[in-house]
């Protein structure tokens, strides 16, 4: 276990980044207007590209700032939790006023006032599934914290609309469509995490299905450890259901910070549901696979994407644009990636106590904080997209956002883990 005096360090040091470092650049940008929060921000954060609102990033807020009222609540945090908690209620307001279409779905994006719009003219406005799923985690937790029964019903029909479409394979995956003969992780990955954010909301209203959807969180878990998990431990970001696109870029390519991140989900389900060990002994050497191939041994920090048999993607090149992506941005250093890895190490050390989880995460927290927070204080929160060396990019990542959703989730966690 940590000591009493580096505990007490870290606590107070995690404390101080979300309240002078992050905190005043969101409060700014949260929209008092219409609800919800402006993210559409250049990397540095000094200008604001438009306000477009997409609902992949107000449903983390509504998450984010439910959970900071949770936190300010239990004397974890300072600041005012009435205040965070009514921000919260307008943005889900906001979201259930505008953001489902007629077939159910949630549109990906909208005006600074509601109005759905086609992210790429004429391919439709509900073309990502994943939007749906930050809807429900963060209308989830807004229902947990302030008891919203109507919000939580409103979420199970948002999950149960993701599920129907999961079911007949009729989702969509914007920004990064996947292509046929393939099937992804991301898929089972996002549906544990927006199960258990469910589940932990129905458990606490007592609702009929709770144990349903926790279950659901379960076999997602085990869809992850036993099919996605190799037997080397790397985690397949896409297997190939047609052996044709094995040799591919697509089936090689590893996401060291994606796969990090789901370790803590699976972590965190299975140590909930009665301390599987053996599961949580599994994630934990996939974390450290993960960083046997993913840690830049010349400059530090997690390279977004790998080979499979580490360095560089190889494989053959089938000329779709999600690929592009692996090949181009393969040694970029994002602050996502490094946010998760802090709460997965720390996390898995509380949880085993293997000292090789530590070194890690002192490693990847001397790198993280010496790379990515703003150093101008004036601006706060993280120049979040960098180049192998460390310098800023203007890069998009997926969504042309700062989304604060990352830094703010795991520096929360923390948080919480800490002050157990």
């Amino acid at each position: 276990m940590l000591s009493t005096q580096k505990r007490t360090e870290l606590l107070k040091m995690y404390k101080e980044h979300i309240q002078n470092q992050m905190l005043p650049f969101w409060r700014r940008a949260v929209d008092e207007r219409h609800g919800g929060v402006f993210t559409c921000y250049s990397n540095d954060g000094r200008t604001q590209v438009n306000r477009n609102k997409y609902t992949w990033s107000q449903g983390r807020y509504v998450w984010l700032w439910s959970r900071l009222a949770a936190c300010c609540r239990e004397g974890l945090l300072d600041g005012d939790a009435d205040v965070f908690l009514r921000q919260a209620g307008q943005a889900v307001r906001f979201l259930r006023d505008h953001a489902v279409l007629d077939n159910g779905n949630c549109a990906f994006l909208l005006t600074e006032e509601g109005v759905p719009l086609e992210p790429v003219p004429g391919q439709g406005y509900d073309t990502s599934f994943f939007a749906d799923c930050f809807v429900v985690m963060g209308a989830s937790e807004y229902a947990r914290v302030s008891g919203d029964g109507d919000t939580l019903a409103w979420a199970l029909e948002r999950y149960d609309s993701i599920e129907r479409r999961l079911a007949t394979n009729t989702q969509r995956s914007e920004p990064y469509p996947i292509p046929a003969g393939l099937t992804a992780h991301s898929v089972p990955m996002i549906m544990l995490n927006v199960a258990q954010e469910l589940a932990a909301a129905l458990e606490a209203a007592g609702h009929a299905r709770a144990q349903e959807v926790r279950q659901a969180a379960v076999a997602r878990l085990d869809t992850i450890l036993t099919r996605f998990v190799q037997p080397d431990g790397t985690v397949a970001e896409l297997i190939a259901t047609d052996e044709r696109l094995a040799d591919t870029v697509m089936a090689r390519h590893l996401n060291p910070g994606h796969t990090i991140e789901c370790m803590w989900f699976a972590m965190t389900e299975a140590n909930r549901i009665g301390g599987r060990m053996e599961a949580i002994r599994q994630t934990v050497r996939v974390t450290k696979r993960a960083f046997e191939l993913g840690w830049d041994a010349e400059h530090g920090g997690l390279l977004h994407y790998v080979d499979r048999d580490g360095g560089p993607p190889q494989g053959r090149e089938i000329g779709d644009g999600f690929e592009r992506n692996i090949v181009e941005t393969w040694d970029t250093k994002l602050w996502w990636a490094h946010s998760e890895a802090l709460y997965t190490l720390l996390l898995g050390y509380e949880l085993t106590g293997d000292d090789e989880l530590l070194e890690l995460y002192e490693r990847t927290h001397a790198y993280t904080f010496d790379t990515f927070p703003n150093p101008d204080r004036e601006v706060g929160e993280w120049i979040q997209i960098r180049d192998r060396a460390g310098v800023p990019l203007t890069k998009v990542v997926a969504l042309p956002v700062k989304d604060p959703y990352h830094i703010l989730r795991n520096c929360i966690l923390i948080v919480e883990l800490l002050s157990r």
